[in-house]
């Protein structure tokens, strides 16, 4: 259905008179006729104006007609200018995930900053696995995320951000507790906390005699989860220095020669709003900024 020839039937339904209606519309008379006539052929051949003497008025079927497209056109007149309006008005919503560990420091601080600048801007935050956030991004569920690998995955686009460290939660009786700096060979045969591990996957690998994974006993998908488990003397956690507060009933032990890149993962040539755009570039420049000396 052509909105011109609604538009043209609703103002000339209203005066009932040709040569009014096309003045109004600022076009010619048998541009208005023949819009008409294309519209009561596209309704079956239905006539929705009726001569009398010189002038026109509307059928039953017209008058019908009138109140129904009069209608639908305000709710078309309502929904473009909230469209309009919504450019600077409506809220904007940044769906951002996240590996556990990372939302300390500058990019909490980045978030806060962001909210502040601008009243329309919403986050909405996921902390999952690496590949689990990737899969989110490329099913345009998440607008970004920040994760802790890549892939060869063409449909994905990764920019390097900073390296993080590494501690040893451990509770507060280890034996280990009391050092200062940790390898990870100490730490090698000790029962094992580890984030958003798939058990499931070794049991092929138990079967055949390999024992990499033996000392895993228990996987998490939060910080806060791992260390209320090492608290409770279940095993230690490698976790990033940064990865939640400090606790007493926790020892946390930096963790020698131990670092991981973080990768800002975007889906490949995905158009972002402005606003959403804005804030990618500005984390990746202050995150790169803060930790420029450690760039891999």
């Amino acid at each position: 259905m052509n909105y011109n020839y609604l538009r043209y039937f609703s103002v000339l339904a209203q005066v009932e008179h040709y040569t009014l209606a096309a003045a109004r519309l600022g076009i010619s008379q048998p541009s208005l006729s023949s819009a008409i006539h294309h519209l009561e052929t596209e309704l079956g051949g239905i006539k929705l104006f009726e001569k009398v003497g010189r002038n026109i008025r509307l059928t039953e079927e017209g008058r019908y007609y009138q109140e129904k497209v009069d209608a639908a056109l305000s709710e078309l007149n309502t929904a473009s200018m909230t469209l309009r309006d919504s450019k600077v008005s409506a809220p904007v919503v940044i769906r951002m995930g996240l590996v556990s560990g990372t939302l300390q420091g500058t990019v909490a601080q980045k978030i806060n900053e962001y909210i502040r600048q601008n009243e329309r801007i919403r986050f909405r935050l996921t902390e999952s696995s690496a590949e689990e956030l990737m899969d989110l991004v490329r099913q345009e569920k998440l607008d970004m995320a920040i994760v802790d690998t890549t892939n060869r995955d063409r449909t994905l686009h990764f920019r390097k951000l900073c390296q993080r460290d590494f501690c040893v939660a451990l509770p507060k009786n280890h034996p280990l507790s009391q050092c200062d700096t940790l390898f990870p060979q100490q730490i090698a045969h000790e029962p094992q906390v580890v984030f958003n591990y798939d058990m499931e996957n070794t049991f092929g690998q138990w079967a055949s005699g390999s024992t990499a994974d033996e000392r895993i006993i228990c996987t998490v998908n939060t910080a806060q989860a791992a260390l209320d488990l090492v608290a409770s003397g279940v095993g230690v956690c490698v976790l990033s220095d940064q990865a939640s507060p400090e606790r007493e009933d926790v020892h946390r032990i930096p963790l020698s020669n131990w670092h991981q890149a973080l990768y800002m993962c975007i889906l490949y040539d995905k158009w972002l709003e402005p606003p959403v755009w804005n804030f990618v570039e500005g984390l990746v420049k202050d995150l790169r900024e803060q930790t420029k000396d450690q760039i891999l």
